[in-house]
């Protein structure tokens, strides 16, 4: 089931996320609608649980989806993450479907280590870097109350407006 984005200034995407205690059957359906959802929209490579309404700490990559090719580990499924290790500096341009009128530049580490569980439950260590190191860092971000804008040095020079918002018309046919 495709999942409605929720968007700024809504509040949830300002609150710290539940971590997840226990892999149920809801979990695993809710998961299969956050990709499910991810992938129905042009270029999205990435969505967190409170992007559609869900204060719990869940987040999907995907960043073989994007156009360009760039080294990735596929499809990730991340419970609880958390960045264990974190190294150099990259400047990037973001943009968000909750934030659907902007994007930004934002710095983020370069090269990152994540832990987490995986849908089974088993703990994960993955060490990525560069694109796939932002995205993790911006859904992860998610998970932890803050949007991209959070991270820009300045609003005046560092966010500029999309020339179309995101909508319907950026998902996929």
């Amino acid at each position: 089931m495709i999942l409605k984005i929720i968007t700024i200034p809504n509040p949830i995407l300002k609150k710290l996320s539940e971590p997840i205690t226990e892999i149920t059957q809801e979990i695993q359906s809710f998961v299969s609608d956050l990709i499910e959802t991810m992938k129905s929209y042009k270029n999205c490579i990435g969505l967190a649980a409170p992007q559609v309404g869900r204060s719990l700490q869940i987040a999907v990559i995907d960043v073989s989806l994007y156009p360009k090719p760039f080294n990735n580990h596929g499809q990730i499924i991340l419970l609880n993450p958390e960045i264990i290790k974190a190294e150099g500096t990259r400047t990037g341009r973001e943009g968000c479907l909750s934030v659907p009128d902007f994007t930004g530049n934002v710095s983020r580490k370069q090269n990152i280590s994540v832990k987490y569980l995986d849908l089974a439950g088993n703990p994960v260590i993955l060490e990525t870097d560069d694109f796939e190191a932002t995205v993790l860092q911006h859904e992860i971000d998610h998970l932890n109350g803050i949007v991209f804008l959070d991270r820009v040095t300045s609003l005046k020079t560092d966010v500029f407006r999309r020339k179309s918002g995101i909508d319907n018309k950026d998902k996929k046919e």
